[in-house]
């Protein structure tokens, strides 16, 4: 009983703010359709980004090693060595982000077909309601992984771009039919 509660005070507040949540969808929907447009310019800023959050994921447990070495905590060394580890690899990416979206291309191809292959044979095996959806999303799965295969390194240069603009927007769109359904719902609403 408290779970419907729950669903429904959120619902009320998602009635009373759907408004937000139309304009949250727009802005999502235009930097998808920005990113697809320009998929190399964001696989670039995505790739950079990543190694910026590397290089700062390195700092931080650098400082943590040093406090833990303060407090004669034996993780010293180990919490040292993986932090200069992500600081390594964060510049890498920084200084080299070509290099690291080839890379990064390829380890998505690879983890696509894998991916794809172990959801068909699941949904084959266990087969559990509605397992075609199951058996469907494990086909285009596997199908993306061999499209980046088979266009791999070239496909490097606009893949991961493409990918976050499709991502965002489906994530524009979500937030659009949220807000849709939500204004059309009888509840109170912003004044």
């Amino acid at each position: 009983m408290s779970a419907l509660k729950v669903n429904y005070q959120e619902l009320l507040v998602i009635t009373k703010n759907w408004g937000w949540f139309l304009a949250w969808g727009i802005v999502f929907i235009v930097l998808g359709i920005a990113a697809i447009s320009a998929a190399t310019i964001a696989t670039f800023i995505s790739v950079v980004f990543l190694g910026l959050l590397l290089f700062l994921g390195g700092v931080v447990v650098i400082v943590d090693s040093f406090t833990s070495w303060r407090q004669k905590w034996g993780g010293f060394l180990l919490h040292l060595i993986m932090g200069l580890l992500y600081l390594v690899a964060g510049l890498m990416v920084i200084y080299s982000p070509v290099l690291a979206t080839v890379s990064l291309t390829l380890v998505l191809g690879v983890f696509f077909i894998v991916q794809g292959l172990f959801r068909i044979i699941y949904s084959l095996t266990i087969q559990l309601l509605n397992w075609g959806w199951n058996l469907f999303n494990g086909i285009i799965t596997l199908f993306l992984g061999i499209i980046i295969m088979a266009n791999w390194p070239e496909a490097s240069l606009y893949i991961i771009g493409l990918f976050v603009g499709i991502d965002l927007l489906f994530c524009g769109w979500t937030y659009v039919m949220i807000a849709l359904s939500a204004r059309s719902f009888p509840g109170p609403k912003a004044g």
